[in-house]
C-alpha cells in the first residue's frame, strides 16, 4: 500500500479540521459556511486549530459500488464537488457496476490491487472472506500502520448517529473493516407483485402465506398472460436466501455453516442439513419444471428492480421492510403498481448489522479523506441526498422540507441505491411513500426476533486456505440448486461431496469452537 509521504501529524491536524459536519454546517449550502470561501472548517474531533480545506492536497475519491451508470450521474458528480472540494479539499469519482458483472469485477479489483478509496462490502457477499484477503483497512484499530484510529478520528459524526449494535455486531475479531449504513434493522422475507396485473386477472393475494399457497397464482399468471414470467428468482434473491430461509450465517453468507436465527438452537450446521432447505429446493424445482420461473434463473445477471422494471415479470422475492414496495416502485417507475407481502418472521442477526457497509481499500492513497467522506455521508444532509437522489430542481422537486416528488428528469438519475450509503434517516422520502416511513422503519426493529449468536462475527482467518475453496464451490453449485435448475436430488449429493473435499469439516468446527467461546463469554 502506497503511504502519504506528509507526516501524518501534519496531514491529521489538516484532515481533522473537515469533520465540521458536527457543527451545524450539513447543508453547506449558506454563504457563511466553508462552502466556496477560504474560511477556516470549524471540528469538534480535536482540540486542534481550524485549518482552510484549500490548504488539503487535491485528491480524487473512488467510490466503488453495485448499481448501473446514470444518464446524468457526471453532472451529479460535479454537484457533489462543489460540496466536497471546499469542504476537505476532495473530487468524487462514482464507480457503479452492473449487478450481474458485481462479483467478479468487484472481486477482479481486489486480486488486481487496484486503486480506488471506497468499496460496498456486505455479509452476504463475501466481505469476511475479503477481509481474510486484506482488501480493507481496519477502522479502528490505534495501531493502524500511520493513519491510527480512522473512525474515532475521522468518523465521530458516525459514531455519534448510529446504534452502538451496528458497530459491533460488524466487527470481525473486534475490528470494523467497513462502516455500516444506517438503516432498518431487523430482515423479513417476502415477495413483492404487480398490482396491476393482480387485478387485471383478479388474483386473491391475501390467501399466500408460504411459498406453498404461491401455485394456484403462478399457475394462473401462467395460464392467463403468457407473456409474463410468473416469478423471477437469480442468484441471491430466492426462497432459499438468507433473509427468506432465515439463516444466520455467523458473520458471511458465502463461507459454509449457519445457525436458524427464528430458532433457539446454537449448534452450527450445513445449510443443506436443514429440512426448511431441502423442502425449499422441492417446491423451487417444481416451479422451475412448470414454468413458473425464468429459465435463465442461475446466471442472469438482471436485479429484481430491473427485471420487474423490464415489464414482463409479475413478482420477484425480497428482503423486505417497511414501505419496501413503494420505494422499489420509485425506482423502477412502477409507481402505485407494486404491493409486497411478508411471508417470514421478522428476526435480527450480526448480518443484519453488516447487510450494507462501506469499507476503505487497502489500495487507497488517502485512507483519512475516504474515512471523512463516509462520515459526510452519515451526516451532511445535503451530500448523502445527491448522491442518492441527483439535484434538487432538476432529478426531483421538493413538496415540502423531508417530501419530494419526480420530475420529467428523474429518469436521468434513480440510483434506487439509498440503503447502500451513509445514513438512511437523512433521505428524502418520495410523495408517493408513506411519509411516516422512518418512524416505521423503527418500530419494525423493535420485536423483532434476535438470534441466538447476535453480536458474534466469524473469523475467517485460521481457515481462510479452506474458506477460499469451498466459497468457489458454492459458486458453483448453489445457483442452480436454489434456483430450481437443477435436479436436487442428483446434485446435492455431488455438491456436498466437494464441500467436504474442501475442507468443509474444518470450517463447521471452527466456526463451533468460535460460538462456543462467544456464548460462554456472554454468560
Amino acid at each position: 500500500m502506497k503511504v502519504v509521504k506528509k507526516s501524518i501529524l501534519s496531514l491529521s491536524m489538516l484532515l481533522l479540521s473537515a469533520s465540521f459536519v458536527l457543527s451545524g454546517c450539513s447543508e453547506g449550502n449558506s454563504k457563511d459556511s466553508a462552502l466556496g470561501s477560504d474560511k477556516p472548517v470549524a471540528t469538534k474531533n480535536s482540540g486542534s486549530e481550524s485549518t482552510p480545506a484549500t490548504q488539503l492536497k487535491p485528491y480524487k475519491l473512488k467510490l466503488v459500488y453495485p448499481g448501473s451508470t446514470q444518464a446524468d450521474q457526471v453532472k451529479v458528480q460535479e454537484a457533489m464537488n462543489k460540496i466536497l472540494q471546499p469542504k476537505i479539499n476532495a473530487t468524487i469519482e462514482l464507480m457503479p457496476i452492473d449487478w450481474g458483472q458485481w462479483d467478479n469485477k468487484a472481486n477482479l479489483m481486489i486480486a488486481s490491487r487496484e486503486k480506488f478509496d471506497i468499496m460496498f462490502t456486505a455479509q452476504w457477499n463475501g466481505h469476511a472472506v475479503n477481509v481474510s484477503k486484506g482488501a480493507f483497512l481496519p477502522m479502528n484499530d490505534d495501531g493502524l500502520d500511520k493513519y491510527g484510529n480512522l473512525l474515532k478520528k475521522h468518523g465521530q459524526g458516525i459514531i455519534d448517529s448510529l446504534s452502538p449494535t451496528f458497530l459491533e455486531g460488524a466487527k470481525i475479531n473486534g475490528k470494523n473493516y467497513a462502516v455500516p449504513t444506517n438503516k432498518e434493522l431487523a430482515a423479513q422475507g417476502g415477495v413483492i407483485y404487480r398490482t396491476d396485473i393482480a387485478k387485471e386477472l383478479n388474483l386473491d393475494m391475501t390467501k399466500v402465506k408460504t411459498i406453498k399457497d404461491l401455485e394456484p397464482i403462478l399457475t394462473s399468471v401462467k395460464e392467463k398472460r403468457p407473456d409474463i414470467t410468473p416469478l423471477f428468482l437469480r442468484n441471491g434473491d430466492n426462497f432459499n436466501a438468507h433473509y427468506f430461509a432465515q439463516t444466520d450465517a455467523l458473520g458471511d453468507a458465502s463461507i459454509p455453516g449457519v445457525i436458524l436465527k427464528d430458532q433457539d438452537g446454537t449448534k452450527v450446521v450445513l445449510t443443506s442439513d436443514l429440512d426448511r432447505y431441502n423442502e425449499t429446493l422441492k417446491i423451487t424445482r417444481d416451479f422451475m419444471k412448470k414454468g413458473y420461473i425464468n429459465k435463465d434463473a442461475a446466471t442472469t445477471s438482471l436485479g429484481t428492480g430491473e427485471a420487474l422494471k423490464a415489464g414482463n415479470v409479475f413478482m420477484v422475492v425480497v428482503s423486505l421492510k417497511p414501505g419496501k414496495d413503494a420505494e422499489m416502485a420509485n425506482g423502477i417507475s412502477l409507481q402505485g403498481k407494486l404491493k409486497q407481502i411478508e411471508m417470514t418472521p421478522k428476526t435480527v442477526s450480526t448480518g443484519e448489522t453488516s447487510g450494507s457497509m462501506l469499507g476503505i481499500s487497502t489500495t487507497s492513497e488517502d485512507p483519512e479523506r475516504a474515512m471523512i467522506f463516509i462520515n459526510l455521508l452519515h451526516t451532511d444532509k445535503a451530500l448523502n441526498n445527491l448522491l442518492n437522489f441527483g439535484i434538487d430542481g432538476v432529478h426531483y422537486e421538493k413538496v415540502s422540507d423531508n417530501i419530494i416528488k419526480a420530475t420529467d428528469a428523474s429518469k436521468n438519475y434513480n440510483p434506487g441505491s439509498s440503503w447502500m450509503f451513509g445514513n438512511q434517516f437523512l433521505n428524502y422520502i418520495w410523495d408517493t411513500e408513506d411519509p411516516q416511513k422512518w418512524d416505521k422503519f423503527k418500530e419494525f426493529n423493535k420485536d423483532a426476533k434476535k438470534s441466538p449468536a447476535l453480536g458474534f462475527t466469524f473469523n475467517a482467518e485460521p481457515v481462510k486456505t479452506e474458506v477460499a475453496a469451498l466459497v468457489n464451490v458454492g459458486k458453483e453449485f448453489d445457483p442452480p440448486l436454489d434456483t430450481g435448475s437443477v435436479d436436487p436430488e442428483k446434485i446435492l449429493p455431488k455438491y456436498r461431496d466437494k464441500l467436504k473435499a474442501a475442507g468443509l469439516e474444518k470450517i463447521l468446527a471452527e466456526k463451533q469452537k468460535q460460538l462456543d467461546a462467544f456464548l460462554a463469554s456472554k454468560k
